[in-house]
């Protein structure tokens, strides 16, 4: 699935949750900020870390997992 390889998992990383690029940013923390109602340019400004393709990244791996599809399935 596109930019799928952006999300790792590594147990050694916040706990083994899925994060973004190995880096110690959570897709849950990123799916706060969508939901708190910042927008994509405004986690990019606030986070120059983070790049557009990790935001979308995060929503298509929240998507895989409310759709009940395994995570290996969509590769």
């Amino acid at each position: 699935m596109q930019y799928l390889e952006r999300i790792t998992i590594d147990p050694a990383v916040c706990h083994g949750k899925p994060c973004i690029r190995g880096m110690r940013w959570p897709v849950e923390v990123v799916m706060d900020m969508l939901g708190s109602g910042m927008s994509i340019d405004e986690i990019l400004e606030d986070h120059p870390e983070l790049e557009r393709e990790d935001i979308l990244a995060s929503l298509n791996y929240a998507k895989l997992l409310v759709s009940g599809r395994l995570i290996n399935e969509a590769a």
